[in-house]
């Protein structure tokens, strides 16, 4: 098992090809994770992404999923990295899964904020111009 496993999901009024496009620059992963050296393991278009992670600080696997569902996409972030050299105690590594969570749940808050901002309550992404 990895020093740390994050796992998240959240659902956004968004089509998943809208929210594809948010992974797909490189630019944006520096951006988004600037710990992180991320090299693609797959590009999986409007399904996500998965990443190895290759730095000097972290190796492991990223995954960004998104899952069609109803009128919108499920967001499923996951993050299984160990840290490079030292292995970290219990209480390191238990205080760094609850930062990864936290901005975990930040980063789809915001894209959350950002693509639905200024839908109407029940009117499908559909109806809604995009951003």
């Amino acid at each position: 098992m990895a020093t740390v496993d994050v796992v998240d999901e959240t659902f956004l009024a968004v089509p998943p090809g809208r929210l594809a496009t948010e992974f797909a620059d490189p630019a944006a992963w520096r951006r988004l994770w600037p710990d992180l050296a991320l090299r693609v393991f797959t590009d999986r278009g409007e399904k996500g992404v998965r990443w190895s992670v290759v730095g000097d600080a972290w190796r492991g696997s990223m995954e960004v999923w998104l899952e069609a569902v109803g009128d919108g996409t499920v967001l499923h972030y996951f993050l299984r990295v160990d840290p490079v050299g030292e292995p970290m105690s219990a209480r390191a590594a238990t205080k760094e899964a609850v930062r990864r969570q936290r901005a975990a749940k930040a980063l789809a808050f915001g894209l959350k904020d950002r693509l639905e901002a200024g839908r109407p309550p029940g009117v499908p992404p559909a109806e809604h111009p995009r951003s």
